[in-house]
């Protein structure tokens, strides 16, 4: 059976979309063939490479990516974890379902290197909790 086509967008695809794709990947990687992307990309933040590593997911290699290389492409699933990227997403040919998560990004928060980590896991944490769901109901949709 062939994978079902997941893709991920944020604006920088620097923590949330990243942290998403990781987060799937390792829940359902078997299911989905997962990518990422940002419309205005930047760079894999430190604190999201640390924070998924507590959870054994290596982003450590992964690179922040423009939504322009997927323009081509086709999904299953378009699923947006930012509001800006939800508003400025691209239409996408094909017969992908749009979902929007709005997520707060976790690298506008101020202070120290434990209070940004902080901030890091409990978004992780939460969309961890949206990405078992999301497997769950489109597991039960396949059956």
């Amino acid at each position: 059976m062939e994978k079902q086509k997941v893709l991920i967008l944020c604006t920088g695809n620097s923590a949330r979309s990243q942290m998403a794709e990781g987060l799937l990947r390792s829940m359902a990687g078997e299911r989905f063939a997962v990518f990422s992307a940002g419309t205005k990309p930047s760079f894999v933040r430190p604190e999201a490479i640390v924070a998924m590593r507590e959870l054994g997911v290596d982003l450590s290699s992964h690179r922040s990516k423009s939504v322009d290389e997927y323009r081509d492409a086709s999904f299953d699933y378009v699923i947006t974890v930012c509001d800006n990227a939800n508003e400025s997403c691209p239409l996408f040919t094909g017969k992908a379902e749009r979902i929007h998560w709005s997520f707060e990004d976790p690298a506008a928060v101020e202070g120290g290197e434990e209070t940004r980590l902080g901030s890091f896991r409990k978004i992780r944490d939460r969309i961890a909790g949206r990405m078992r769901s999301f497997v769950e109901d489109t597991d039960e949709s396949e059956t």
